[in-house]
């Protein structure tokens, strides 16, 4: 008689090809199979709730002008129930809604249901109470995706669902229990039936037919835990969250596209950005330990729905590389690269440090030559002849040439030349910062109530705050409310208060929670100079240090009257109100930082490099008004510190202003003769410019 664990892996089997015969979506080794074709997916995390209806159907473009193939997104629900057995699905909750729009974008969803989904969010744990509701609300969730025909095999969006999230490294600290809940959330799961592939991140021991996906900074290590399954990352980190009293960490983009690139190399297929656009957490949704207001994670959009570049360009122009590969990339395992008869290449990417050349030759010597220059030489001896090279590859940015003469004593010299890869960046990169100037606000009248009362009273919405006597306000008075009412500020710009006079507590705005506000904790840590070279960490690269963590809060535009909008705010330690001002969110200064002869996605094929150009582009209709640093030459630094090097051309801000001042676009040509000749022969040089839009 067979055995009980025999007979429950036929029926895993037996599921597992059900499943297949009817299915569109289905998996393989190598790749999501998405109507019959493997596919490399691109996607990026957007949480429906951390914005406002008002912005989706632009965050979702902008996704998808990414080069994005996929949105992921957890499922939210507000915390309240109307009446047993219901959850909250309106206003910033409308799943249904949003996912219509991703469809309607042309864009697939990833939908990680959870119902526990960490995000810097608490909830989620092992006992029979909370796993009754776990299975009442995943339930909840599938039926109501099915209902609205959301699953792609209905002709819906959602090609892939997620069951739980990041539970495996609790099974190292609670054993079997952890992992008997594990094996239950999995069977539940794939119980209902949704028609698509689930995944569990960071679970290694994920039974089939469920995929265990990868979740950190770097996923080329990674590999799943059946040689069935495809390698997928599903949370590639973009930087790390804000908290109070910490510093802000940023992660560069060459870093992050350097990651991204050398998992596609190691036979990855999907890839999603954690976050791609993170937004605030409204109200009181901020979780976990000091998690701040701003859920921005220095994300390709920022927080306020705006490009944030270099990165989102970069990326885009990185996702149009690995596209034009997809193809290849998904039909074999290439690894080792021909040489000739008796030569192979091994080739890594690197990142900063230099790249590692690797050449194997049956000659007896061999001399490397990188971009004209002798780099190394090797030989073997007459017990071995054989040989490998192994050295640095000092390359510049753009095109490089790589050329091996392999000798054979006693035979004629045998050379070989060949191209490699790409060093630099991507094409023309530029940066949004953000424009300071304050707003002041009109108050009509300050006033305060000292308690805890007031929340209860709804002092923050307009018939509470009616309900009650306010006097006179005073400065730095703790647990004091305090209430204004100001005019919508004219224009379509992001809005945000500035709240660096106060200390710390809550805001609202026309009964909105705009969040918890706490720029009296300044961060306290390590901020410097930032070199993207080597391996990132969050305490890397981080600005704001013996500052606030946070001092612009997000108002949604949507969430204000023409006039006579009411600000409630609750101070704890006391503050200094009238030092509040709004404040728009803008484009202030623009880079781009291209090297002469770097390919761009247009001239790759050809080898035109000699067109190689940069580019200039301002939003929402402005043009460049001035020109704040421009080099040909070898300049230094990064985008608002850029600073001549020893090789310039003196001719470089006269180029960019004669082109670019009051065009909202502009391009100039990056080779010597535009600006004037070269300055310094026989050097590769880079074009870097930073203009203002206004």
């Amino acid at each position: 008689m067979a055995s009980a664990a025999a007979l429950a892996a036929v029926a895993v089997m037996v599921a597992m090809l059900a499943a297949e015969a009817s299915a569109t979506i289905t998996y393989d080794r190598k790749a999501v199979v998405v109507n019959g074709q493997r596919r490399i997916l691109l996607s990026g995390s957007i949480h429906y709730p951390r914005s406002v209806p008002e912005m989706w159907p632009d965050l979702i473009q902008k996704a998808k002008d990414g080069g994005l193939d996929v949105v992921q997104t957890y499922v939210f629900w507000n915390g309240h129930e109307p009446s047993p057995g219901q959850y909250y699905f309106e206003g910033r909750y409308d799943l249904v809604r949003f996912i219509k729009l991703v469809k309607q974008a042309g864009l697939y969803v990833h939908l990680r249901i959870g119902p526990y989904v960490c995000a810097e969010w608490n909830f989620g744990t092992d006992n029979e109470p909370f796993k009754a509701e776990m299975q009442k609300f995943t339930t909840k969730i599938v039926n109501m995706m099915k209902s609205e025909g959301l699953f792609e095999w209905q002709g819906g969006p959602i090609i892939l669902s997620q069951i739980e999230n990041e539970f495996g490294p609790l099974e190292w600290d609670q054993g079997e229990p952890a992992k008997a809940y594990a094996s239950w959330a999995a069977n539940m799961a794939l119980a209902l039936n949704t028609g698509v592939p689930w995944v569990m991140c960071k679970e290694d021991d994920a039974p089939d037919p469920i995929i265990n996906t990868c979740n950190g900074f770097y996923c080329d290590w990674f590999s799943p835990n059946k040689p069935h399954k495809p390698t997928m990352w599903t949370e590639a980190w973009t930087a790390w969250y804000t908290g109070f009293g910490i510093p802000v960490p940023h992660r560069p983009v060459e870093d992050l596209a350097y990651g991204v690139a050398k998992f596609i190399q190691k036979g990855g297929s999907f890839v999603n950005y954690y976050m791609y656009h993170g937004g605030t957490n409204f109200g009181r949704t901020a979780g976990g330990p000091f998690i701040a207001t701003s859920y921005d994670y220095d994300a390709p959009i920022d927080e306020y729905g705006l490009l944030r570049e270099p990165k989102w360009g970069h990326l885009r122009d990185l996702h149009k590389a690995i596209k034009l590969c997809e193809p290849a990339l998904v039909a074999g395992d290439p690894i080792v690269t021909s040489l000739g008869n008796a030569q192979q290449d091994e080739q890594f990417l690197s990142n900063g440090k230099n790249p590692t050349l690797t050449v194997m030759s049956a000659g007896h010597a061999l001399h490397v030559f990188i971009n004209g220059q002798l780099t190394g030489t090797v030989y073997g001896s007459v017990d071995n002849p054989k040989l490998t090279y192994t050295g640095d590859a000092k390359l510049w940015a753009g095109s490089n040439t790589i050329s091996c003469l392999s000798i054979s004593v006693g035979l004629p010299n045998v050379g070989e030349h060949f191209e490699t890869w790409n060093a630099g960046i991507l094409g023309p990169v530029t940066l949004h910062g953000l424009n300071e100037g304050r707003r002041d606000l009109t108050w009509q009248k300050w006033t305060y109530q000292v308690g805890l009362k007031g929340e209860a009273l709804s002092l923050h919405s307009l018939s509470g705050s009616s309900s009650v006597e306010w006097g006179e306000p005073m400065q730095k008075q703790p647990l004091a409310w305090y209430k204004a009412f100001f005019n919508a500020p004219d224009g379509d710009e992001p809005l945000a208060l500035d709240m660096s006079s106060m200390g710390k507590g809550q805001i609202w705005i026309n009964g909105q929670g705009i969040g918890r506000y706490w720029p009296g904790y300044k961060a306290f840590g390590t901020c410097g100079s930032c070199d993207y070279r080597g391996e990132y960490d969050d305490k890397k690269c981080q600005t704001n240090c013996g500052d606030s963590s946070q001092r612009w809060y997000h108002v949604p535009r949507s969430w204000l009257n023409p006039t006579g909008n009411l600000l409630v705010i609750f101070e704890e330690w006391g503050g200094d109100p009238t030092g509040i001002s709004m404040v728009k969110r803008t484009t202030g200064s623009i880079c781009a930082d291209v090297s002469e002869w770097q390919p761009s996605m247009k001239n790759w094929r050809t080898k035109d490099y000699e067109k190689a150009k940069i580019h200039l582009q301002c939003d929402h209709g402005r043009k460049i008004t001035d020109i704040k640093f421009a080099s040909f030459g070898t300049p230094e630094g990064s985008c608002g510190s850029y600073s001549e090097g020893g090789c310039h051309a003196h001719k470089s801000y006269d180029i960019f202003w004669k082109n670019c001042i009051g065009q909202e676009r502009c391009g100039v040509s990056v080779v010597p003769d535009v600006f004037g000749g070269d300055p310094c022969p026989g050097k590769m040089k880079r074009a870097v410019v930073e203009a203002v839009c206004s």
